[in-house]
């Protein structure tokens, strides 16, 4: 196989967000030219619901719908319910790959814990109810996402970001998750997200960029160049550059680590394995 032939899945990005606004398909025409052949696009609060369905049928892309810990005082009295109307709405909904960006935020000061363990736990019936993996954020706060995925029940799906221990990432894998690398794993630095993604058995890996966030280390831009206007936007088509990074951790070629995370990711969400076979030429 050629390196043109490669096919990559970008397992999180935020394709809705307003650093697209200006160029938004032609976001998506380069991640189809550098092969990235589907992008899942997570939805954070019931307001971008329906932005998120839209863009995702726009492009052919999976999407994913539930409310992220960061967004929950934004979601208003009656977001669970409409979490719960649009899973009932849309549960038939091919493109519709799991519920999420969902979990616990224990580092950004603030937040009501209590409440966003409410909020996930819920969310968490519904997928369950509905028979969809979670897609998860998780920062500090891994033993209490893992603990109320048993509590509720729940397996399968991915861990958005993974920065966590060697145990916790067994204890992820113990619950049928994938574990999501992207932008981080590119830096010198970043020595334990790059011990877990040399290190950790290769069915637990899938690519991200959660673009236009976590960018790679070629667009990093300090602090003083952020204020300066000189912020960094990724995108979808970096992804196979950043997964170079993974292939030299662990001495892969790109045929392989494109092979690795492609399938990875198609276990990790049954309904997008299917929207991939159904896109295929004949």
């Amino acid at each position: 196989m050629g390196y043109a032939a490669l096919q990559w899945v970008d397992t999180h990005c935020h394709l809705d967000a307003a650093e697209f606004d200006a160029d938004r398909d032609a976001v998506v025409r380069r991640a189809r030219d550098a092969h990235v052949q589907q992008i899942v696009l997570p939805a954070v609060v019931p307001a971008n619901f329906e932005a998120v369905r839209a863009l995702a049928h726009s492009h052919g892309l999976g999407y994913a719908l539930g409310i992220h810990p960061l967004y929950m005082h934004d979601a208003g009295p009656g977001a669970l319910q409409a979490v719960r109307d649009a899973l009932r709405q849309h549960r038939d909904d091919p493109l519709l790959v799991a519920v999420g960006e969902v979990g616990l935020d224990f580092f950004v000061p603030g937040l009501d814990r209590a409440r966003q363990e409410e909020l996930f736990s819920a969310q968490l019936a519904l997928a369950r109810e509905y028979a969809l993996p979670v897609l998860l954020h998780s920062r500090r706060a891994v033993d209490r996402v893992l603990m109320h995925l048993r509590r509720a029940g729940v397996r399968g799906g991915i861990a958005h970001a993974f920065n966590g221990s060697a145990q916790q990432a067994q204890a992820c894998l113990e619950l049928e998750l994938r574990l999501g690398f992207g932008g981080a794993m590119t830096f010198e630095r970043a020595l334990q997200i790059r011990r877990l993604a040399a290190e950790l058995p290769q069915q637990a890996l899938v690519l991200e960029t959660d673009a236009p966030d976590i960018p790679p280390q070629w667009l990093y831009r300090s602090a003083a160049e952020r204020a300066d206007g000189g912020g960094a936007r990724n995108e979808p088509a970096e992804l196979p550059r950043i997964a170079l990074t993974l292939g030299a951790l662990r001495g892969w070629t790109p045929e392989h680590t494109a092979a690795v995370t492609a399938a990875n990711a198609r276990a990790a969400l049954p309904k997008l394995a299917r929207l991939m076979d159904a896109a295929r030429p004949d």
